[in-house]
């Protein structure tokens, strides 16, 4: 279970975690209470260069992005996510209210989620008006994040072990998960936990309080995150500071979720309860959902693994209770996609736990059971390990073949060859395949969830693995919009493209007239 106490003892003071000890080999800290310290463990920390944490973090960036440019080239997005944050960020680097049409026509995202931090991708959307410019982003963010896990570890450790804890970060399975499910919002916050947890590791307090800020801008849920901070603060002795942390990162979960959400949506509510109360058509209560959430195989195995691949030294570290708010709600959902290995769930954990691993260390060198203490001087390089040994099974691996390099197969020319029959500045209806390779210069919907539109263009991959196979393709786009009329315009491989014959509606749902 989550170890509370202080390296070498077994006895904290109540109602307080302990202090955190940098270790038997550290010099003493004589500083003054404060938050920059100039002499002690910091002090040496100070001198622990940054060029080699840097170099690491571009490899890890091109790798990242590498494998995100790869799969997007070939036509390979696993979901609709990349097509809709780039309506977003494209609406917000034109100074526009930020309407994704994906989610249904003239659709308010800040209804969806409350993300307002993508809009800082706007100023590398203007230079690089693509989905390609998000899919580095999150490299890059990923990879910031690898430099902030590695140096503090090599801060607070010594020795070799800030590589290897980068090198263990980098390949984690939640970090190249998220490479592969293309962008989403949580790549902002895996660097602002990194910095957080490198704060309070550093005992300084008040950038701790600072870094955990933002958070509450990048997803509705994350106001959680930051009061488990705010806790932590408090327990390390800086109450007033942890106690108003705590109390402004409920608040901002409340209102984000019961006023700021519904306000932006047109349904008047936050959409993603029913995560949590109902099971398809079935109504689930709190307590079943509360008593339901080992209830599977999948959740056991990711729980194993958040562990696992810290060689399970991060539940020595208070450290580890930041990720309980995120794992909470993943494990309280009826959706089987949150529980799993999969997606972009795990990422925000992934510096929470690596460096609660550098902290479990430092924490068990000076514990007085032998066994524990010899395990701490080898679970670093364990963790390297077992992040290398893993990669064989996670998506990096595809780097390493041929085939992941080649963009010319009869299945991509088809694709290009559609989207070469789109004109630019038109309305699509269109299904994934096709989806992020058109939002940068086109109104894009999804496919089915237009009704009224009737789009200048619908477009679709009769391989994408409908539910019905589609023997007519006019047919079927007349089926969605009957108001309109249809005529096959360009097929090529499973692709086909069908333009509208008809007048444009006078009136488009979710269009404002000028």
């Amino acid at each position: 279970m989550l170890e509370l106490n202080k390296s070498g003892t077994d006895r904290s003071e109540p109602g307080r975690l302990p202090a955190q000890d940098p270790g038997p080999d550290a010099a003493p800290d004589t500083r003054p209470a404060g938050d920059s310290p100039s002499s002690g463990p910091d002090a040496a920390a100070d001198r622990v260069p940054l060029r080699p944490y840097l170099i690491a973090g571009a490899i890890l960036c091109a790798l990242y992005f590498l494998y995100a440019y790869f799969q997007y080239a070939r036509f390979g997005s696993p979901s609709w996510d990349l097509g809709i944050f780039e309506q977003e960020v494209r609406a917000y680097a034109g100074f526009d209210a930020p309407v994704v049409d994906i989610k249904g026509p003239g659709y308010l995202i800040l209804g969806d989620h409350f993300s307002p931090i993508v809009a800082l991708l706007a100023p590398l959307y203007w230079i690089w008006p693509s989905a390609e410019s998000l899919l580095f982003a999150q490299a890059a963010l990923f990879a910031l994040g690898a430099v902030i896990v590695g140096r503090t570890t090599q801060q607070i450790l010594g020795g070799r072990s800030g590589l290897c804890v980068t090198v263990a970060y980098g390949l984690s399975w939640g970090i190249q998960e998220a490479v592969k499910a293309d962008f989403h919002e949580i790549a902002f916050a895996v660097p602002l936990l990194a910095l957080v947890c490198r704060a309070l590791l550093l005992k300084r307090y008040t950038a701790a309080l600072l870094w955990s800020l933002p958070l509450v801008l990048v997803k509705e849920d994350l106001g959680a995150t930051v009061a488990v901070v705010g806790f932590l603060l408090f327990v390390y002795g800086r109450r007033l500071q942890g106690a108003l942390l705590a109390a402004f990162g409920v608040a901002a979960f409340v209102v984000t979720l019961v006023v700021l959400i519904p306000a932006a949506s047109s349904a008047g509510r936050y959409d993603y309860w029913t995560k949590i109360d109902k099971n398809g058509e079935h109504d689930v209560s709190m307590l079943d959902s509360v008593l339901g959430v080992l209830d599977s195989s999948v959740k056991i195995e990711m729980l194993v693994f958040l562990i696992g691949i810290t060689a399970f030294m991060a539940l020595r570290s208070p450290l580890t209770l930041l990720i309980l708010p995120t794992l909470g709600w993943r494990l309280l959902s009826q959706d089987s996609n949150h529980w799993g290995m999969v997606w972009h769930y795990s990422a925000i954990l992934m510096p929470v736990l690596f460096l609660a691993l550098a902290d479990g260390v430092r924490r068990s060198r000076g514990s007085h059971r032998p066994w524990l203490a010899s395990y701490a001087k080898v679970a670093v390089p364990v963790a390297a390990a077992i992040a290398v040994a893993m990669t064989q099974h996670l998506p990096l691996r595809d780097l390493l073949r041929p085939d992941t390099y080649r963009t010319d197969d009869a299945r991509s020319q088809a694709a290009r060859a559609a989207l070469d029959a789109i004109p630019a500045g038109s309305r699509v209806e269109t299904d994934i395949t096709l989806m992020a390779h058109l939002t940068s210069d086109r109104t894009v919907y999804w496919v089915g969830g237009a009704p009224g539109t009737a789009p200048d263009i619908v477009a679709i991959n009769l391989d994408f693995g409908w539910s019905r196979p589609i023997q007519d393709p006019v047919a079927y786009a007349e089926q969605l919009h009957p108001e309109a009329r249809y005529r096959l315009k360009h097929r090529g491989g499973s692709f086909v493209v069908m333009e509208r014959t008809t007048p444009e509606p006078k009136e488009i749902p979710g269009v404002r007239g000028d």
